[in-house]
């Protein structure tokens, strides 16, 4: 279950973008002011990660996100694009399923294992096809609330995200660091 970090409000289905960037500046703005943040700050932040490496996963999915200093507790969004958009993913797949999550920075030690539990979800082919077709933001909540965890991993940008019980080790070595920029 990914939804304590998203609620119905974080939801949008059918986004019409541009494209990548007009993709990550629309969902950032939303996000923004849904939370109170400073817009440009929470689009730099995401665009920062981007410039990194893709956040795409593959098979129409992207997670792209951001660790920000303003932030207490985390932020996030599930955004159903009305076309899909390239977004430079391993699998060179159009993306039109994009969860974006804004991270404390002041609690780095619990980002990755988030990711990975958000990632591993999305990477479930019935969830991915049920998000596609939910008719309400109520619905697709209600589908990432009642998915059981898969345990496979997956790769998000140039790092690869990895499963809890093997994030501890990897953090207090400094190897988790790359991931998480």
């Amino acid at each position: 279950m990914i939804s304590p970090v998203l609620s119905e409000e974080g939801i949008s289905l059918d986004l019409t973008t541009k494209g990548k960037q007009s993709a990550l500046s629309k969902i950032a703005i939303r996000i923004a002011r849904r939370a109170g943040l400073d817009e440009q700050v929470v689009v730099r932040g995401l665009f920062d990660r981007e410039d990194f490496g893709s956040t795409g996963i593959g098979r129409g999915v992207a997670i792209p996100h951001a660790l920000l200093g303003m932030i207490s507790s985390p932020v996030a969004s599930l955004t159903r694009l009305a076309q899909p958009i390239d977004f430079d993913g391993p699998d060179d797949d159009p993306v039109d399923l994009i969860y974006t999550v804004l991270w404390p920075r002041s609690a780095t030690s619990a980002f990755l294992p988030a990711l990975s539990q958000i990632c591993r979800v999305l990477r479930t082919s019935q969830v991915r096809e049920r998000l596609r077709q939910a008719q309400s933001s109520d619905e697709a909540l209600a589908i990432l609330e009642t998915e059981p965890l898969p345990t496979h991993t997956c790769r998000v940008g140039p790092g690869v995200v990895i499963p809890k019980q093997f994030s501890n080790a990897l953090e207090s070595s400094g190897a988790a660091q790359t991931t998480a920029n």
